[in-house]
């Protein structure tokens, strides 16, 4: 069995969680989940960064001890994380004696070697980055970047990485490594960056300026530099199991350089350690064109919309309107296109006509499939095309298109049934006829069964629910799942689940203020225009064949 390594960027705790870590840690599940279903045996690493100065100064603002404040915030990471069903097997903290330990090892193997000395810095110095800054740092017009925050200028003794003597060994494996960083676009500006010099790196902090850190196993008044400490989690995750080095580290483009695309390389190859295969560059969710997050002020919370829509729909979004590697808008009312037009009135009215009609129909048993006519042929042949993409499609993390494939085929579903028209196959007495309804019956539950499997790394739960009420337990082996065949016959369905109801708010006469929360951009994409956005309740669709009117209501006997 392959193994496959993944780890997220942990998040630094000097704030509350937002939903550009809550993107980054459904996306990278739902690339471990897609793996584990191909066969892989996966390790899924998260966790938290607690060191460093801003944590130190939040901490003495609140009146308690470091250790107190990244206990409690990075609980908050860590339920958030469950509440989106992120299946990580390993949530690391950098305040861990198992990560402290190896930080300490690879410092004093590094210092031993000669690839770390002392020096005398002066220079300029940023409080929200915890980094050190220099002239080229600055825009053009003289000023620092909003970024770097407060920059003051700084002169202390400090230790030094040697990072300058590695850039040429860095290129040289960027350039035979082209797959190194994803998108492939990244790794160009990666080595644009390296046309330039670099300079050695400050790898650590006075104790008089800075308590809260590693201390240096080399020199007790000093601890190490915060980035120097925390892109070593990757590696201490799993220093005692093996599975060095990871397939992929997955992170923000705004920390892709300098932190994983130049120090991490060269530390790990200072140290006797291999790169990791690959880093997976993820973008940034907007609005109006500015990134969503704690420092400017326009994170949005992720927990109000799960609360409201469900764990499901949220990752679904997450998941559907993002292209891995390229930024997304966000807005409220976006959010809402997606879940009407494509989880409630297209998977949530599929698995509704199923479970309405076999129980109309058919007793509530999912009858064996008849002959196939060329309807069924079709939607079969659809069927394995759509397989066969999306698994490609995923494989590259294409997730977006590929639930976009899926969609197409639930609606072409919903066109099948439209097209076979049950409800009149049920009014005949023709043998035909009934062998047809049967047929459509067995159709229907077929490809629900196929499209929800095709889906469940991003919608687990939902996945679990329509097969609970098709009395469908899936085999151990997913490539199995996504064969054609009857393996819904003879079930007892469910009459009915409502998966994507009308929000409580709209109920509760709260409705304009969902509607109402307007993002600072306010567009949609060009997909969704002249699409409603109103989130309807879902209701069994059964047609009535004289008035071609739909009936919300399930009834007992056939239509009248």
């Amino acid at each position: 069995m392959k193994t496959f390594y993944i780890t997220t960027a942990i998040d630094y705790v000097n704030g509350a969680p937002h939903l550009g870590h809550a993107y980054e840690k459904v996306l990278t599940d739902v690339i471990a989940r897609f793996r584990r279903q191909m066969g892989d045996r996966v390790h899924f690493v998260t966790g938290t960064d607690e060191h460093g100065q801003k944590v130190q100064a939040s901490a003495r603002k609140e009146g308690i001890e470091p250790q107190a404040y990244v206990d409690k915030t990075s609980a908050e990471f860590r339920a958030l994380y469950d509440r989106l069903a992120v299946s990580y097997d390993d949530f690391i903290r950098t305040t861990e004696p198992r990560h402290k330990k190896v930080v300490r090892e690879i410092l004093q193997r590094l210092f031993d070697q000669g690839e770390i000395y002392q020096d005398e810095y002066r220079g300029f110095y940023s409080t929200r980055q915890e980094q050190f800054l220099q002239e080229k740092d600055r825009l053009p017009d003289g000023s620092w970047p909003e970024i770097f925050g407060e920059v003051t200028q700084i002169m202390e003794k400090n230790y030094f990485f040697r990072l300058r003597k590695y850039q040429d060994w860095l290129i040289d494996y960027l350039r035979t490594h082209e797959d190194f960083v994803f998108p492939k676009y990244r790794q160009k500006q990666v080595l644009e960056f390296l046309k330039e010099p670099l300079n050695d790196l400050c790898i650590s902090r006075p104790k008089e300026r800075l308590e809260w850190g590693i201390s240096l196993p080399f020199d007790e008044k000093y601890v190490t530099y915060v980035w120097f400490d925390a892109l070593l989690n990757y590696y201490s995750a799993v220093a005692d199991k093996g599975l060095w080095p990871a397939d992929f580290n997955l992170i923000g483009k705004d920390i892709l350089v300098p932190p994983h695309a130049v120090y991490w390389p060269i530390m790990l190859h200072a140290a006797g350690l291999p790169p990791p295969k690959a880093l997976l560059v993820h973008g940034w969710w907007l609005q109006s064109g500015a990134k969503m997050s704690k420092s400017t002020g326009v994170a949005t919370n992720p927990l109000d919309l799960v609360d409201q829509f469900g764990v499901d729909a949220f990752r679904y979004f997450l998941i559907r309107e993002m292209n891995v590697g390229q930024d997304s808008e966000f807005t409220v009312e976006q959010f809402l296109v997606r879940y009407n037009s494509e989880l409630a009135n297209n998977l949530g009215n599929l698995v509704n006509r199923t479970l309405n009609m076999t129980t109309r129909f058919a007793g509530g048993v999912v009858p064996a499939a008849g002959e196939n006519e060329d309807l069924e042929r079709a939607l079969q042949s659809l069927w394995l095309g759509t397989r066969d993409e999306a698994i490609a499609l995923c494989e590259r993390f294409q997730f977006h298109t590929a639930l976009e494939r899926a969609m197409v085929f639930l609606t072409e579903t919903n066109a099948y049934i439209e097209k076979r028209a049950p409800w009149r196959l049920a009014k005949s007495a023709d043998a035909k006829d009934q062998a047809l309804l049967r047929t459509s019956l067995a159709t229907m539950a077929e490809a629900l069964r196929l499209a929800v499997a095709l889906i469940q790394h991003v919608t687990p739960a939902t996945t679990v629910k329509i097969n609970s009420v098709l009395d469908y337990t899936p085999g151990a082996i997913w490539r199995d799942e996504l064969e054609w065949g009857g393996k819904l016959a003879g079930r007892k369905v469910a009459p009915a689940l409502v998966l994507f109801p009308r929000p409580a708010a709209e109920a509760g006469g709260q409705a304009s203020e969902v509607r109402g929360q307007k993002s600072a951009g306010g567009k949609q994409k060009p997909e969704a225009r002249g699409q409603t956005t109103d989130v309807r309740g879902q209701t069994s669709e059964v047609r009535d064949e004289k008035s071609g009117a739909t009936d919300p209501k399930p009834k007992a006997g056939p239509p009248s």
